[in-house]
């Protein structure tokens, strides 16, 4: 779990919104797979990300959007290996 520390301002619906559309209409990260909640002081971001570089490529943008936020991130990798032969498509 990451956390950011912002202003620690209470935090209404519409940060919660903001936060959510950035992620998801942001062309470099277009994340429609993470959660936004909000509890009172802190934004929580839950889910899956593809790579630590990518889970880093969020908690920056939101950070750089929204510097005054108190941020906390419960972002996993998700493991997915390779495939190991070839898919036949009939």
């Amino acid at each position: 779990m990451t956390e950011r520390t912002g202003a620690g301002k209470p935090l209404d619906e519409y940060v919660e919104a903001a936060v959510q559309r950035l992620l998801t209409e942001n062309a470099d990260v277009a994340e429609q797979g993470i959660t936004v909640v909000r509890r009172e002081h802190t934004l929580l971001l839950c889910g899956e990300v593809a790579s630590p570089q990518r889970r880093d490529e969020i908690l920056r943008l939101v950070t750089e959007h929204f510097p005054d936020v108190t941020l906390s991130a419960d972002l996993g990798v998700t493991r997915a290996p390779e495939p190991s032969e070839v898919e036949e498509l009939p």
